[in-house]
């Protein structure tokens, strides 16, 4: 027998019900990235927009610009934009979109902007494709950051960069030695460690954030596990412990991020500050649905598991803590609401994915 996990606390947000519920509360800005935002000089260009984040990154970026009175700042989007309607809802929203093929486009041909965020990554997949991982991860970041070398830059990278660590040692810090395994995580070391030569090299202010992992309700840890759990089928417990984040938060960090950019890097950790049990959270979907949760495998006592102290005295806690998203994820998929369908592989012991 386990025992009863200790209450968490909640927060006072409504649960959003539905997606344009979701995005309302994503890309409503706090006071602090608000009075963060007057500080920008330059517009702000995010590569990498249409992905899982992007959107919801850009929408609040221009909500906070305009809160601010920063409305001389343009918010614009670059994306190839396979999904047009995506572009058009972000255009009706303020948010300026630049259709351009990253990989095979000159960056000479990319809009001036005084800030930049890098949200452009690979992942799933590069286990049979490296290649590919190594091109867009290290490679494409030295053409960005050439062409940006007098722009302030915040490129996301991961929490993979660390090694797997014992649940009952201490998480990973900024200042542990690095570990990646597996082509991926490697090649987003690449990644920091590019930027972070150019910086150097260019006085270019930089901020690197080791994120894992974000929830947004339609995907995420959390998605995989309450999603398991309502299906019936058996939640792996090869990875017994992890960390998660609302989206709305590391979407903020972020942003916040790039005033504190520096040619030393600003390093940042972003996570939420609990070590969440994955047998624990089963059990609690679980109860939500009225069901029992199954379970496959034993808890190996590893991890990939960050200490964002740095972060949450930096930026504050994330509003939206561990219980409450337990129940907003439970609530969503209870209710029928959409799911991307893209699994996180949050279990994923050996790099491959």
């Amino acid at each position: 027998m386990h025992p009863a996990p200790p209450a968490l606390p909640v927060s006072p947000l409504s649960r959003p019900r539905d997606e344009a519920a979701l995005e309302e509360l994503l890309a409503t800005p706090s006071p602090a990235l608000v009075t963060d935002l007057t500080t920008l000089d330059g517009d702000l260009l995010i590569l990498g927009a249409g992905g899982k984040m992007g959107p919801s990154l850009c929408r609040l970026a221009r909500r906070a610009l305009d809160a601010a009175g920063r409305t001389d700042i343009a918010v614009r989007a670059v994306s190839r934009w396979s999904d047009p309607e995506a572009a058009d809802a972000l255009r009706e929203q303020g948010v300026e979109t630049v259709p351009f093929d990253l990989m095979d486009g000159d960056p000479a041909d990319l809009p001036d902007a005084g800030n930049v965020v890098f949200m452009v990554g690979a992942k799933f997949g590069s286990a049979s494709d490296p290649t590919t991982a190594w091109a867009v991860n290290a490679a494409l970041p030295d053409r960005i950051a050439r062409r940006y070398r007098h722009s302030r830059i915040a490129a996301f990278s991961t929490g993979n960069v660390y090694p797997l660590v014992s649940v009952r040692d201490a998480a990973s810090s900024e200042t542990d030695p690095v570990g990646p395994v597996g082509e991926y995580a490697m090649s987003c070391l690449g990644r920091e460690r590019v930027f972070a030569h150019h910086a150097r090299r260019s006085g270019t202010p930089l901020s690197l954030i080791r994120l894992n992992y974000a929830v947004d309700l339609r995907y995420g840890v959390l998605a995989d596990i309450a999603g398991a759990v309502r299906s019936g089928a058996p939640v792996s417990l090869a990875t017994g412990h992890v960390n998660v984040v609302w989206q709305g938060y590391a979407n903020e960090v972020a942003l916040r991020s790039l005033p504190r950019a520096a040619a030393d890097p600003f390093t940042v950790n972003l996570t939420g500050p609990e070590t969440a049990s994955v047998r624990r959270l089963a059990d609690r979907f679980a109860e939500e649905f009225g069901t029992t949760a199954t379970f496959t495998g034993e808890e190996s006592g590893t991890g990939l598991l960050s200490d964002a102290s740095r972060c949450h005295a930096e930026f504050g806690y994330p509003p939206v803590p561990l219980a409450t998203l337990v129940s907003w994820q439970a609530g969503w998929i209870r209710d029928g609401r959409p799911l991307s369908g893209k699994h996180t592989k949050f279990d994923v012991r050996d790099g491959r994915f």
